[in-house]
C-alpha cells in the first residue's frame, strides 16, 4: 500500500512539473522604396514591405528535465504556432498542406526529451521528436532573438526544423559533446521527404572559460538537402556540408558581444556560401537594452540567397517543384542593424512584455542590384514588433 501511495506521489509530482505559457508577436518591416513586387528582398520574417502582419501566436505545454541532476527523467515539450512566421518553418509531410495562405500552422517544437545518468556526473540528455535546429545563434522565438528581422547567415545558411533525435552528452562540467541523426531539413518521411537520406550533427560546446565570461558552440552538420525532383537520383548522395561557430564573451553585467563564422558547401547545387556575423547587447536601463547587429555574407553561385513571393514558395522550393522566387546574381552582402528592446515589467498577468523598434540597412558589396524587385543595390527598413506572454 505505501509503495502505491509513494508511486501516485511521484505521478503527481510530475505533472506539478508541467507548464503552460503563451505568446503572441506582430510586426511590420518598412521599405521606404516599395518595391513594386511587394517583397523585402532576402527577408523572411517581416518579408512583405509596408504591412503589419500577426507573426506567431504559439501556445508551449512542456515538462522540463534538470540537466543537473543525476537522476533518470522523463520530460516533453509540445509548441504550436500559428502566423506569418509559420511559412518558413513548416516541415514537409506534416503541415505543410493544411494552409496556403499568409498564416500557417506548425508544431514548433514537438519533442520527447530524457535526462541519462551515465557516465559521467551530468549524464547525457536526449530529445527526440519534431526538434527546432540547435544551429546558430537566431531562433523562431522571438524572445531568444535581439532583432525582429535575421540574418542572411540564419535564414539561408542554417537549419530549421527537423524530425529526429539530438543529443547533448556532458563530458565535463565545461565541454558537451552534441550529436543527432534526422530525415533533412524541414522533411519528414516518404513523400513528405525530398530525397531518400538521412543527416546529422556533431559538434562541441563550451562554457565557463575566461572567468566564466565566454562560451562557445561549434556545430557541424552533413548529408542530402537537395530534392530528387530537382536534381534526379544525385540528389540522394549529393551532400551538403554546414558549419557553424559562434561564441560569447560578456564584458560586464551591461555588456555582451557575439560572433558567429558560417561555411556552406552543397555539392548538388555546386553552391558555397561564407559568412560573420558579429552581434553586440548593452543594457542601457533595467528595462531598456541596445542592440546591434552587423553582417557580410557571400553568396558565391547566387543559388542560395532567394526571396520566395507566394505563400507556399518556400515549401514548394524545398520540396522541388516549381515555385515563384526571385534570385541575384553572386553576390557579397553587407547587412546592419540597429534595435533596441523597451522591456518594462508587464503586469497584469503577463509574464512578458517587448517592443523592439529597429533600422536597417543591406547592401550589395558586388557590382549587383538585388534588393527592391532587382533594381537598388541596397535597401533600407525600419520597423519593429511587440511580443506579450503570459
Amino acid at each position: 500500500m505505501q509503495a502505491g501511495i509513494a508511486r501516485a506521489d511521484t505521478i503527481l509530482d510530475w505533472w506539478r512539473g508541467v507548464t503552460l505559457h503563451g505568446q503572441i508577436e506582430g510586426g511590420i518591416n518598412a521599405n521606404p522604396a516599395r518595391p513594386a513586387n511587394g517583397d523585402n528582398f532576402a527577408e523572411f520574417i517581416g518579408d512583405h514591405a509596408n504591412q503589419a502582419q500577426l507573426n506567431q501566436v504559439a501556445v508551449t505545454v512542456a515538462r522540463p528535465v534538470d540537466q543537473s541532476a543525476p537522476l533518470y527523467q522523463v520530460g516533453f515539450m509540445v509548441r504550436a504556432l500559428y502566423g506569418a512566421d509559420a511559412r518558413y518553418f513548416e516541415i514537409a509531410g506534416i503541415t505543410d498542406r493544411m494552409m496556403s495562405g499568409r498564416y500557417q500552422f506548425i508544431p514548433a517544437q514537438a519533442h520527447l526529451d530524457m535526462h541519462l545518468p551515465w557516465l559521467t556526473h551530468h549524464g547525457l540528455d536526449m530529445q527526440a521528436g519534431i526538434l527546432g535546429s540547435p544551429m546558430g545563434v537566431e531562433a523562431l522565438d522571438p524572445t531568444a532573438r535581439p532583432f525582429y528581422t535575421m540574418a542572411y547567415t540564419t535564414q539561408y545558411s542554417t537549419p530549421f526544423e527537423h524530425v529526429g533525435a539530438m543529443f547533448q552528452f556532458h563530458a565535463t562540467d565545461r565541454f558537451d559533446v552534441l550529436f543527432g541523426v534526422d530525415t533533412g531539413n524541414q522533411v519528414s518521411f516518404g513523400r513528405g521527404d525530398n530525397n531518400n537520406a538521412a543527416a546529422g550533427y556533431f559538434g562541441l560546446a563550451g562554457s565557463g572559460f575566461a572567468g566564466g565570461r565566454l562560451s562557445f558552440t561549434y556545430l557541424g552538420r552533413v548529408g542530402p538537402e537537395d530534392a530528387v525532383r530537382a536534381l534526379g537520383r544525385r540528389a540522394d548522395s549529393a551532400q551538403r556540408f554546414w558549419n557553424d561557430l559562434n561564441a560569447t564573451y560578456t564584458l560586464s553585467d551591461r555588456l555582451s558581444v557575439t560572433g558567429e563564422l558560417n561555411v556552406l558547401h552543397d555539392e548538388g547545387l555546386r553552391a558555397d556560401t561564407y559568412s560573420f556575423v558579429s552581434f553586440l547587447s548593452y543594457q542601457l536601463a533595467p528595462s531598456l537594452t541596445f542592440n546591434y547587429r552587423g553582417e557580410i555574407y557571400r553568396d558565391n553561385t547566387g543559388l542560395i540567397v532567394t526571396s520566395f513571393l507566394a505563400d507556399n514558395a518556400y515549401m514548394r522550393s524545398t520540396l522541388g517543384w516549381p515555385a515563384d522566387t526571385q534570385s541575384a546574381p553572386p553576390t557579397t552582402y553587407g547587412a546592419l542593424t540597429l534595435g533596441l528592446t523597451w522591456h518594462p515589467s508587464p503586469g497584469h498577468g503577463a509574464s512578458l512584455f517587448e517592443i523592439r523598434p529597429e533600422i536597417r540597412f543591406d547592401r550589395s558589396l558586388s557590382n549587383t542590384t538585388p534588393f527592391n524587385d532587382l533594381r537598388n543595390a541596397g535597401m533600407f527598413t525600419f520597423g519593429g514588433d511587440a511580443v506579450l506572454g503570459f
